[in-house]
C-alpha cells in the first residue's frame, strides 16, 4: 500500500512521521519541539515567521491518535484527490488549506490578544515583560515556573488577563487537522454522493458526512468547554479555504463528479 501512494502524499506523510518521532526523541531529552515549531499567535512573543508552515508538520508528542487519525484520513483522501488532480495541484492545495486554517486561527486570537495587551500595558510593563518572554525564558526548562519567578521578582500581580494572555501567548497550535479538514471539504463537494461507512457499519453520503463535521467545528469554535485544547477555528479555516478553491477550479474546469 505504501508504495502504491502518490509521490505527494508519500512525501507529506514521511514528514509529518519524521518531525513526530524527531519530537519524541527530543523531548526525551528535554528539548520541545512542539513550542518552537508549533503555530504561535502572530502577536505572540514565541512567534517566528517559520512556524507558519512548520506547524503543519508538527502533533502532538502525547496524542498518538492525533497523528494516526490526520494521517488516516489525509492518505485515504488525499491519495485519491492527488491521482484525480495530479501531483502539483493536489500540493497546491494543501498548502493553500493549512495556511486558511493558520489564517483564521489567528485573525481571532490576534484581536483577542490584542485587547489584553491593551488591559496588561495599564498594570506593568508589557514590554519589558514580553521581551523576557522572548528572550530570556528557556522553551526547554519549566516555562511556568521561570514566568513565576519573574512576576515575583517584579511584584507583578497575577490576574485572569494575565492568565489567559500567556495561556494564548504559549500555547502553540500543531497538527494537520487544517489541510485534511480542507482534502475532506474538497473531496465531498467533487463527490458529494460517495458513501462512508461510519464505524465501519452505517453508510454515510460524503456530502453529509462532512457538512456535519464542519458544523460540529464550527459550533465548537464558539463554545468554551473547559480542557478542550484542540483548535477548531483552525479546522474551520482549513475547510473554509479548500472549499474556496477547489470550488474555484470546478468552475474554470466545468468538471463535476457525483
Amino acid at each position: 500500500m505504501f508504495q502504491q501512494l502518490p509521490q505527494v502524499t508519500k512525501n507529506i506523510l514521511l514528514l509529518n512521521i519524521a518531525f513526530f518521532a524527531a519530537s519524541l526523541i527530543l523531548k526525551s531529552q528535554g528539548i520541545d519541539l512542539e513550542m518552537t515549531l508549533g503555530a504561535h499567535y502572530v502577536n505572540s512573543p514565541f512567534f517566528e515567521p517559520y512556524q507558519v508552515v512548520t506547524h503543519f508538520f508538527m502533533h502532538s508528542s502525547n496524542d498518538f491518535l492525533h497523528i494516526f487519525f490526520n494521517m488516516w484520513l489525509f492518505v485515504m483522501l488525499g491519495a485519491y484527490l492527488e491521482r484525480f488532480w495530479g501531483p502539483k495541484r493536489f500540493f497546491i492545495f494543501y498548502l493553500v488549506s493549512a495556511m486558511g486554517s493558520f489564517a483564521l486561527y489567528n485573525m481571532i486570537g490576534f484581536i483577542e490578544i490584542q485587547q489584553l495587551k491593551s488591559q496588561l500595558s495599564q498594570q506593568f510593563d508589557l514590554d519589558q515583560f514580553n521581551y523576557y518572554l522572548k528572550h530570556t525564558i528557556d522553551l526547554n526548562g519549566d516555562i511556568v515556573t521561570q514566568i513565576n519567578e519573574y512576576l515575583m521578582d517584579n511584584q507583578i500581580k497575577v490576574t485572569s488577563a494575565l492568565n489567559d494572555y500567556l495561556s494564548k501567548s504559549i500555547t502553540p497550535m500543531v497538527g494537520a487537522s487544517g489541510g485534511v479538514f480542507g482534502i475532506m471539504t474538497a473531496f465531498a463537494i467533487l463527490f458529494p454522493n460517495t458513501e462512508f461507512r461510519l464505524y465501519f457499519a452505517i453508510p454515510v453520503k460524503a456530502k453529509y458526512l462532512v457538512t456535519a463535521y464542519f458544523l460540529f467545528e464550527l459550533y465548537q469554535s464558539f463554545v468554551h468547554n473547559a480542557g478542550d485544547n484542540v483548535a477548531h477555528l483552525a479546522h474551520v479555516g482549513g475547510a473554509i479555504a479548500g472549499a474556496i478553491l477547489v470550488l474555484y477550479w470546478r468552475k474554470t474546469d466545468r468538471t463535476n463528479f457525483w
